[in-house]
């Protein structure tokens, strides 16, 4: 059946334990399918890498829901492959119905802004919580929003997989929101 049957038993426990709950077989298995699942997004929406970051966020979660036992490596990359390509079309369609939506509100409501002092106001505050961070923090914030680069790249530039770049850059946005004024949560 496999070739190497610790890595069939490995991978049927892996996955046996992810389908019990297990947070940290799910932890592990996210560090070592993130890229993977990743690339499979890219190949079938051919879109941009926040979208494709979407797709491998609700492929994750439908791992979390829907994972059986799987007795091989091949068997899991396959159905991966799956997962990912049925959430991307899902979210490919959503997003299809959400201009359809918007179009026909956009003509029956204004649009809503803020004022030029509200701006001021919120750019000055980031700008304090930007210089009080971690420079590690800082650093990959600045190449990720004001180099405007991909998680790719910046992984490529600090040694790191695009994974680990998501989950650092993900994490100093939280520390972010969960600092900010509560008026800026609109």
């Amino acid at each position: 059946m496999c070739a190497e049957s610790r890595l069939c038993q490995s991978v049927h426990q892996l996955t046996a334990a992810i389908a019990s709950g297990d947070a940290q077989a799910f932890a592990g298995f996210y560090t070592r399918w993130f890229d993977f699942a990743l690339a499979q997004a890219r190949l079938a929406s051919n879109r941009d890498e926040q979208f494709c970051l979407d797709v491998v966020q609700e492929s994750m979660m439908k791992v979390i829901r829907s994972i059986k036992p799987i007795d091989s490596e091949i068997h899991l990359q396959n159905w991966l492959r799956t997962v990912v390509q049925s959430c991307c079309y899902d979210l490919l369609r959503r997003e299809r119905r959400r201009r359809r939506r918007e179009l026909t509100t956009a003509s029956t409501s204004p649009p809503r802004s803020i004022d030029n002092h509200q701006l001021d106001e919120r750019m000055q505050w980031l700008r304090e919580q930007l210089a009080s961070l971690d420079p590690e923090q800082a650093r990959l914030l600045s190449m990720r929003f004001r180099m405007g680069w991909t998680l790719q790249r910046i992984g490529k530039a600090l040694g790191l997989k695009p994974g680990a770049v998501d989950g650092r850059i993900a994490r100093s946005i939280a520390i972010l929101r969960a600092q900010a004024p509560e008026e800026f949560h609109d």
